[in-house]
């Protein structure tokens, strides 16, 4: 018997991220199964980048975008927000409100008080679980979520790497919890050819210290091609590091073979260089591995976060986060043999293509939807 068509109210404070590529992805996904899709962002935080992602998106957000100040830590709006987004989702007769990240989760569940009967489900995204438990707003937060449990239909984490890391900050969920990967759509799966003047190395990021970009120059400064060429690598991203980063190139002597592009879409970059580097210091389950290595490209990357989940049987070629060392070996071992890392790459790929595909997690996500709604 098919399960009815459900009204759905996706929150989330800014559109950025791989957050928001997920919340994006599966709206366009639950619009095209024909559920109502709708969204409550941030109102606080809007630029020209930010409307465009959104006024792309309004085709599949049959119930419409709605804006409400969600300040980044605690502010005046979290006294309100609340209480708006409820009065939104009795207006809209919402069966289910989907909370993504810290502040989206906070508003969904808080919106239930009171009687509502919409099912309340919770991502975090990370999100809560960056806050240090040694810090004010780590504290507030971390109890806050002990005090929404029941509040709470259901958590939904990306990785097993998120789940284990939320019940060791904040204690185990009381509340049913599943794992759901993130996906990919089919058009991603299709190979990335490099262009004539590639780089050695591509890195696709935010430029700040937590991505592991100044591991990843000093790690290139030594390296060379088999024909013994300089190796070369290009990085697409901007943030807070840049200009640090810039001084880190020029000290090395790296600026003919360090190209900074700034912030850039992945796939497109993915053409500007032979072999992806993820030389992150953290991560939860970063949609630039299963870009990377959907595009067909060798991945390099540290065993952090959910990683290890995305690379399976081929986790063993993982490098230690923050190890300069380590991760030139691997760089340099990658040159030297191509076809061993491209027999890595289809091992893998088979592994994603299996696992972390968008109609996979658009299903998972639509059948635990019906079962809370079913709970009651």
């Amino acid at each position: 018997m098919a399960q009815p068509n459900l009204r759905i109210l996706q929150v989330m404070r800014a559109p950025v991220g791989g957050l928001f590529r997920h919340v994006a992805d599966l709206t366009r996904a639950l619009a095209a199964n024909g559920h109502e899709v709708g969204l409550v962002v941030d109102s606080l935080a809007n630029d020209g980048q930010t409307e465009q992602k959104l006024h792309d998106l309004l085709p599949y957000a049959s119930l419409g975008i709605h804006r409400f100040a969600m300040p980044r830590t605690l502010g005046k709006g979290d006294l309100k927000t609340p209480f708006a987004v409820r009065k939104l989702a009795r207006a809209l007769n919402i069966d289910v409100l989907h909370g993504h990240g810290a502040k989206g989760g906070f508003y969904a569940r808080l919106a239930r008080l009171g009687g509502s009967k919409a099912a309340t489900l919770y991502t975090p995204h990370g999100g809560v679980l960056h806050f240090s438990k040694s810090s004010l707003s780590g504290r507030v937060f971390h109890k806050l979520e002990r005090l929404l449990m029941k509040q709470t239909g259901a958590i939904i984490f990306e990785s097993a790497y998120a789940r284990d890391t939320y019940s060791a900050l904040i204690g185990k969920p009381t509340c049913p919890t599943e794992v759901i990967h993130n996906g990919l759509s089919p058009d991603e799966f299709i190979p990335v050819a490099p262009s004539t003047d590639a780089a050695d190395f591509v890195f696709v990021g935010e430029l700040r210290d937590l991505k592991g970009i100044h591991v990843l120059v000093e790690a290139l400064a030594p390296l060379k091609r088999p024909d013994a060429r300089p190796a070369t690598l290009v990085m697409a991203g901007d943030g807070p590091s840049r200009a640090e980063l810039e001084a880190q190139i020029t000290k090395l002597g790296l600026t003919e073979r360090v190209s900074l592009l700034g912030a850039q879409p992945a796939r497109p970059t993915f053409a500007r260089g032979r072999i992806a580097v993820v030389p992150s210091l953290a991560e939860s389950l970063p949609y630039v591995v299963l870009e990377a290595a959907a595009a067909q490209l060798p991945v390099i990357a540290t065993r952090v976060g959910g990683i290890p989940e995305i690379f399976g049987a081929t986790s063993d070629s993982l490098v230690p986060a923050g190890n300069v060392d380590a991760l030139r070996t691997k760089m340099q071992d990658t040159l030297d043999d191509p076809a061993a890392a491209k027999a890595e790459m289809l091992e893998r790929l088979k592994r994603i293509e299996s696992n972390f595909s968008l109609a996979t997690m658009t299903s998972a996500i639509e059948t635990l939807y019906h079962t809370v709604l079913k709970r009651g």
